[in-house]
């Protein structure tokens, strides 16, 4: 199938080489539009990556003879249309500049107004001096557009344009050319799917004032989402109120306790084909809420009843739906982490059962990192190591249905 591939390049020396990357992808029968920085665009001509693309290029942000009273009256503005359109992007050669730019939000010109309006996968190939690679400051920028959900394709070591040599060195274009076609595919995985993503913790009321509730940030449980939504499903997000937000667009519905979280089910699971219960659902409720707001002049008890076990319920509303859960435990050894997910894993009818440790301030809650396994029904078992939370949502999609038998029983 065609898709659209938008290329970003930038004024690196290794810029020359991607009119070969294009030729290549258009060789796979894709559509291929380019945006050059002005830097870009001193060092080789527009017109030569017009001409390799069949397609109109892009450099300025303002063309000659702009006029807003035309933008205004057709409501059509080019670098959103384009970024509408585009199936991934990949910036390539990406200098210094432009990293240290996309990972502060900066968009003052064609190219990265471009990046930050686009939903879809971007990839993200350095290419630069190997001082300049190594800066810690360079580094920090790659690791925040990592954080985010950005690939890097990180560059090779080699004699560089400057003289020096180590690593700095764009990747080669036939790589690059691959990891794209596979982004390509992995947009469409879950095509035609419905899934629903629960993120965030409940509260549970104690006064009209006050509440008890858990840690969670909602981050792994948007995460997941947002990978579902990329590889094409459609996904409706079951989002805490104190959950953080999804970067996409993606449907959406606010619960704050478990009641009103499992109401929410029972309404919309029908025909679903994945359900991640990632939320953190209180254990525990106040017996008896008090009615306006309790007075702090003197002591009281608060007595506790078991919340009700939502992860229980869902394969008897929908036992068709693929049921994933997640399971926190808090300072267990390995061995007994995973003996405890696999009781959950049972008493759930569960899939797959995601397993973590949150008794590390480096992981699990309120962390962009996590370090998780993955359980299936069957007996087999995958550790992900500590990773963001955004590559571990991958992995776990990447794994859902195919878990080898290289992984320790």
């Amino acid at each position: 199938m065609k898709k659209n591939i938008l290329v970003g390049v930038c004024g690196g020396i290794a810029a020359y080489k991607i009119l070969d990357l294009i030729k290549l992808l258009k060789n796979e029968g894709h559509e291929v539009f380019v945006i050059m920085t002005k830097g870009a665009a001193e060092m080789i001509s527009l017109r030569d990556f017009e001409k390799a693309s069949g397609n109109k290029g892009y450099t300025n942000l303002f063309e000659k003879n702009f006029d807003y009273k035309e933008v205004l009256k057709k409501r059509k503005v080019e670098h959103i249309e384009l970024a509408d359109k585009t199936d991934v992007m990949v910036i390539v050669p990406a200098t210094a500049n432009i990293i240290g730019k996309l990972s502060h939000g900066i968009a003052d010109d064609f190219l990265t107004t471009t990046a930050l309006a686009i939903t879809a996968p971007i990839i993200i190939c350095p290419s630069m001096n190997v001082n300049m690679w190594g800066n810690p400051l360079v580094q920090e920028n790659l690791a925040k557009l990592k954080s985010v959900g950005y690939q890097i394709i990180e560059p090779t070591s080699g004699m560089l344009a400057c003289g020096y040599e180590g690593v700095g060195r764009l990747e080669k274009i036939e790589i690059i050319k691959d990891e794209i076609l596979k982004q390509l595919n992995r947009t469409n995985s879950l095509k035609g799917k419905k899934v629903i993503v629960t993120a965030g913790g409940t509260i549970e009321k104690i006064d009209e004032v006050r509440f008890i509730t858990n840690r969670s940030s909602g981050k792994m449980g948007v995460a997941i989402a947002e990978e579902c939504y990329l590889r094409g499903a459609d996904v409706l997000l079951f989002r805490a109120k104190s959950s953080v937000r999804p970067r996409y667009l993606i449907k959406e519905k606010i619960f704050n306790t478990a009641e009103e979280l499992l109401y929410l089910i029972k309404v919309n699971i029908k025909n679903t084909d994945l359900f991640f219960q990632t939320a953190a659902i209180s254990d525990f409720k106040v017996a008896k809420p008090i009615s306006g707001k309790l007075s702090s002049d003197r002591s009281i008890n608060l007595r506790l009843t078991p919340q009700i076990k939502i992860i229980d319920q869902i394969k008897n509303m929908s036992p068709k739906t693929t049921l994933v859960v997640f399971k926190a435990e808090y300072g267990l050894s390995e061995e007994k982490l995973i003996e405890e997910a696999v009781k959950k894993l049972k008493d759930s009818k569960a899939d797959f059962i995601i397993a973590n440790d949150i008794s590390r301030a480096d992981r699990g809650f309120e962390s962009d990192d996590n370090e998780v396994y993955i359980i299936s029904k069957n007996g087999k078992v995958k550790k992900i190591s500590l990773t963001s939370k955004k590559e571990i949502a991958k992995k776990i999609i990447d794994s859902l249905f195919v878990i080898p038998d290289t992984y320790r029983q």
